[in-house]
């Protein structure tokens, strides 16, 4: 489907806004999180298939005040070939 829209200035940006077909034919919702593929040629806006999970955590500081002695890096097992069925 081809819809002819006008960017407009919105602050110190351009803005397309999505109303219509747009909107309703992908199912875009205020919120919604998408992917913006960008080229010389244009752009290309899709919902994100999956949901990111915000952690509460992040990995650093998960790590934070980590040694190998509280890793429990000394007690790393040697697997024998056998055992993986090798």
């Amino acid at each position: 489907m081809l819809i002819h829209a006008k960017i407009q200035k919105w602050g110190n940006s351009l803005a397309l806004r999505l109303t219509g077909p747009i909107k309703s034919i992908p199912k875009f919702e205020a919120g919604m999180q998408v992917d913006v593929e960008v080229s010389e040629r244009g752009i290309r806006v899709k919902p994100v298939e999956r949901q990111r999970i915000e952690l509460p955590y992040t990995e650093s500081e998960l790590l934070k005040g980590i040694t190998p002695k509280k890793a429990h890096a000394d007690e790393i097992a040697v697997v024998a070939l056998k055992e993986l069925g090798e």
